[in-house]
């Protein structure tokens, strides 16, 4: 199978490596440009990017694929298939109707649950059951067009974003060789009911509100590791909050209840939040006993409410 394959971040480099490893011709690879990153802030390669150099793939980063220069590098390839996951760039009818067996897409959601662009975050934060990956064959509309394979993956209760992302991200891979192995396939139209969309993460959503109970803040936390992380405020600072569990306990919504060598428990809304790990901003990532060496907190003292 003559394949292009477009895709940016980690979540996509896993499907690449999975499509060379099966052997199938991969002609082009379309990725983001080059981005600005680190301490330097110098441009860093996407890691499909790196990804296709390693394996002398030839690389296009378009800024757009309605250019009809864009367009005509793609149309030269000749391709049979065009695979897409999470590219960041829309791809236009002409690009869509341009392999023989179409664009298809790799899908971190149950469809129609979760259209969109952060949908593991979304399913965490609803605190759904599971979650899956839909191979999808594209359409002009946003992640509406019928899906050609899908299979589910269970949410554990200490499931975070990161987590949950790599154990997608290799169903994803294992789905995708299996659908180019079998192409064509039939696709089924997606359920009519159940439609939710997953929109872009934004960082200020990552503010903790402890008026919300602490099974919803447990599941804010979890969703928004390792980006951009859930921050609480103290004393007009920024605290991120890595790692919690709902406990027993009542009080002031925010008020720290009680502080021990393993975790600091805050009230919220209806019950506590046991936090473990945290991160002063500028500092690193910590358990309970070392941030408290830093930074002493006392049962009493109170995080600040949002305003």
């Amino acid at each position: 199978m003559r394949v292009i394959f477009a895709g940016t971040p980690e979540f996509a480099a896993v499907a690449l490596r999975a499509v060379i490893a099966a052997d199938h011709e991969v002609a082009l690879v379309l990725t983001r440009p080059d981005r600005p990153a680190g301490r330097g802030m110098s441009l860093q390669p996407s890691p499909v990017k790196r990804l296709a150099m390693e394996n002398a793939i030839e690389v296009f980063q378009p800024l757009t694929l309605k250019e009809p220069s864009a367009q005509q590098r793609i149309a030269a390839v000749g391709a049979d298939v065009m695979v897409v996951a999470a590219y960041g760039l829309i791809v236009p009818q002409i690009v869509l109707d341009m392999p023989r067996f179409g664009c298809i897409n790799v899908h971190a959601s149950l469809l129609p649950r979760w259209r969109g662009a952060a949908p593991i975050q979304r399913a965490l934060l609803a605190g759904d059951a599971e979650s899956g990956v839909c191979i999808m064959q594209m359409e002009a509309g946003l992640d509406t067009g019928p899906v050609l394979l899908r299979a589910a993956s269970a949410i554990a209760t200490d499931d975070n974003a990161a987590t949950l992302h790599d154990r997608l991200a290799g169903l994803g891979a294992q789905l995708i060789v299996e659908v180019l192995d079998k192409l064509p396939l039939p696709a089924e139209a997606q359920p009519a009911t159940g439609l939710t969309y997953a929109h872009k993460i934004e960082k200020q959503e990552a503010l903790i509100d402890w008026s919300k109970d602490a099974q919803a803040l447990d599941r804010h936390i979890r969703a928004f590791n390792p980006f951009p992380g859930a921050q609480a405020q103290y004393g007009g600072q920024t605290v991120k909050l890595w790692r919690a569990e709902p406990v027993v306990g009542a009080g002031e919504k925010g008020l720290i209840l009680s502080v021990d060598r393993n975790r600091i428990v805050v009230a919220c809304g209806s019950g506590a939040l046991a936090v473990s790990e945290l991160q002063k901003a500028g500092g690193r990532r910590l358990p309970v006993r070392e941030f408290l060496a830093g930074h002493p907190l006392k049962a009493g003292d109170r995080f600040d409410l949002p305003a």
